[in-house]
């Protein structure tokens, strides 16, 4: 977002004007060579000595002001959304760290698509309390400085990733310790597509029976 002036802003300095005045405490006329007091040709009124004569009020002045009031405007609004959307991001990430301004309004015109994250992954091998690095399935969709929710049939926490490999997830040390098959996911929610509706998603284990074929 451009929040700078177009152009910089040159400042007029007005000077007031000052008259002379006379000892008997009256403006002194202005007087020509011959000794002929010079009249405004406009108003037909003495013109009268200066000390300084002043600014005067004119067209291309004025307009010199609007544009600077004009630009000043434009800073403000544009200064007054980035304001707005730094204190919905600092909002968001004081309420859903990692978030990345997914639920943001971006104020800008530009529309922000709430898409959910369904990144899902398997613990390979049982990892205990402390563990930092987690063997997993595969990382695709995964990014370091996001959080994760890791859970079984048993435990369940969120947790920041601070580093990908090739095979593991570095994360900050577990609560809890995780059975193999344990899943690390960026939502667990669970989607219900006929009803459209967001419920929590389970653990689950399996029961597989063998049959030998003769």
């Amino acid at each position: 977002m451009n929040i700078s002036f177009k152009n910089d802003y040159t400042l007029l300095y007005w000077r007031d004007r000052i008259w002379k005045i006379g000892s008997d405490g009256k403006l002194i006329p202005k007087k020509d060579n011959n000794g002929q007091i010079i009249l405004n040709p406009i108003s037909g009124q003495p013109e009268y000595e200066t000390i300084e004569d002043g600014t005067r009020v004119a067209a291309k002045r004025l307009n010199h002001m609007d544009e600077g009031i004009f630009m000043a405007h434009e800073f403000i609004v544009d200064l007054s959304s980035l304001v707005r959307r730094l204190q919905v991001q600092m909002e968001l990430d004081g309420r859903v760290p990692g978030n990345s301004g997914t639920f943001a309004d971006t104020l800008d015109g530009n529309t922000n698509k709430i898409i959910l994250d369904t990144t899902l992954t398997d613990i390979i091998q049982p990892v205990a309390a402390g563990t930092t690095v987690i063997p997993v399935a595969n990382v695709t969709g995964f990014t370091a400085f996001t959080q994760v929710t890791i859970y079984d049939d048993v435990s369940s926490e969120d947790v920041f990733i601070t580093a990908i490999s090739t095979d593991t997830i570095t994360v900050q040390a577990l609560v809890n310790g995780y059975k193999k098959g344990a899943k690390v996911a960026r939502s667990n929610v669970a989607i219900d597509t006929v009803n459209a509706e967001m419920g929590v998603g389970n653990w689950q284990t399996y029961n597989v029976e063998l049959v030998e074929v003769v």
